[in-house]
């Protein structure tokens, strides 16, 4: 089973959020691909029904663990927007101590948050960096 899933999000005065994922193969195609294996055996060996059963669980795990995935990673993304949105109008420092500014709009990036400041000066938000009330 294949999954694709690209997320692109950017906070700031003009908002975008874009989300695309898709399944490969989903439950339907398992089903015709099961009923094509059954017309498709060998009648003199035929494949014992505990094992179609168990294909069926199997692909019923797969298919739960991708829902589950699909939906941690919704959260994941709701919890770092609030933490974006708590950042803009806030000083920020980087960790090398050289780039200090307001935040003006916050960009989440497959890397994390990256603070964009009044002077369109980028700041990855991460280890050392520095953010305080605006002076």
């Amino acid at each position: 089973m294949a999954v694709d899933m690209t997320t692109t999000i950017q906070v700031g005065a003009n908002q975008a959020s874009q989300q695309t994922s898709k399944t490969a193969v989903d439950y339907q195609s398992f089903l015709k691909l099961l009923i094509a294996e059954m017309k498709n055996q060998d009648p003199t060996k035929p494949m014992d029904s505990t094992q179609y059963v168990a294909q069926l669980a199997t692909f019923s795990q797969v298919e739960q663990s991708v829902q589950t995935n699909t939906k941690l990673d919704q959260i994941m993304q709701s919890s770092a927007l609030s933490q974006a949105d708590a950042l803009i109008g806030r000083s920020i420092t980087s960790a090398d101590g050289k780039t200090t500014g307001t935040v003006a709009s916050v960009t989440l990036s497959s890397n994390g948050l990256i603070a964009v400041l009044q002077d369109g000066t980028k700041v990855p938000v991460g280890a050392g960096v520095s953010i305080k009330p605006a002076s």
